[in-house]
């Protein structure tokens, strides 16, 4: 009887390890399926965010010419086969400093295929940007944006501010702010006809290149158009293509919410004015001009 009992402890023993080792197995078998599937979904994910956004019908990049500061002719001719920035900056500027040793690493890296421009808006003239250009090492041309050349490219209102042109002198991207080197690197890559470890994507310009062309864009930034009719849509995009913002930037509402979605006057201006349109209600009109005559002053005696 007790050699029976012990018979069976053995082998109630047996089948415990037995069942263990299999859970184990299981177990290991799903942490390493659970690591695989989040390995290959952070991979997923990662080549997800690398897309490269490029306009789908870009523009010849306006012309210009100007003098560096060492008094050389700079044109947008200068690069013509190879992957253009034109880089809107200033001295004074945090973000601008901060990004500037990035370009000079860029245009160091792809010299034979980039040609980095810089166009200084300070106002303290090119003797102090000189100076600050050579305690930076800056290594491409820099010169003193005019008005004629912000104008040119559809207004500059924040800095910095790079327009990205391909080797047939189009522009294809811009970007305002901040970006990181990887950001710029592909995108002059893909434009240099080099590998990318990216997808790329194209896009109308509807404002975000040029905000002339703000007028084409079928949605704008927080102004909600749903439920108009295809009729009522035409005619809010209209308004909003018409009216100016009253914030001081000079823009229409269309172009002040692609310029700044931030703005909290044209935000409520443009949805009032689709309410407007939802509501059925007419284009207000603009008063007419004074037309009482001028009295002629009282002469003094």
């Amino acid at each position: 009887m007790l050699r029976w009992l012990s018979m069976n402890n053995r082998r109630t023993l047996l089948i415990l390890s037995i069942a263990l080792v299999a859970a184990a197995v299981l177990a290991l078998g799903s942490s390493i399926y659970v690591v695989r599937r989040a390995r290959a979904s952070a991979q997923a994910n990662a080549q997800n965010a690398r897309v490269i956004r490029f306009a789908k019908d870009p523009e010849t990049a306006p012309p210009f010419l100007l003098r560096d500061l060492n008094g050389k002719i700079v044109s947008i001719a200068d690069g013509k086969g190879k992957v253009v920035i034109l880089n809107f900056w200033a001295t004074w500027c945090p973000p601008c400093r901060e990004e500037i040793p990035e370009f000079v690493k860029l245009q160091e890296a792809y010299k034979g295929k980039l040609l980095i421009i810089g166009a200084s808006e300070d106002e303290d003239g090119p003797q102090k940007v000189q100076q600050f250009v050579q305690r930076f090492g800056m290594n491409y041309p820099i010169v003193m944006a005019t008005k004629e050349l912000i104008d040119n490219y559809g207004g500059v209102p924040a800095l910095p501010t790079s327009f990205l042109i391909d080797p047939q002198g189009r522009v294809m991207q811009k970007h305002t702010g901040l970006y990181e080197y990887e950001v710029y690197e592909r995108e002059v890559r893909a434009l240099a006809g080099l590998p990318v470890d990216a997808r790329i994507e194209t896009f109308a310009d509807t404002g975000q290149i040029f905000l002339k062309n703000a007028a084409n864009a079928t949605e704008l930034p927080d102004v909600d158009l749903s439920g108009l009719t295809a009729d009522q849509k035409k005619e809010a995009l209209h308004r909003l293509n018409a009216e100016t913002c009253t914030c001081g930037c000079n823009l229409t509402l269309a172009e002040c919410r692609i310029n700044d979605s931030s703005c909290p006057v044209s935000k409520p201006a443009a949805n009032e004015v689709v309410k407007r349109v939802r509501g059925g209600q007419p284009e207000p009109v603009a008063p007419p001009p004074s037309t009482q005559a001028q009295q002629p002053a009282t002469p003094k005696t």
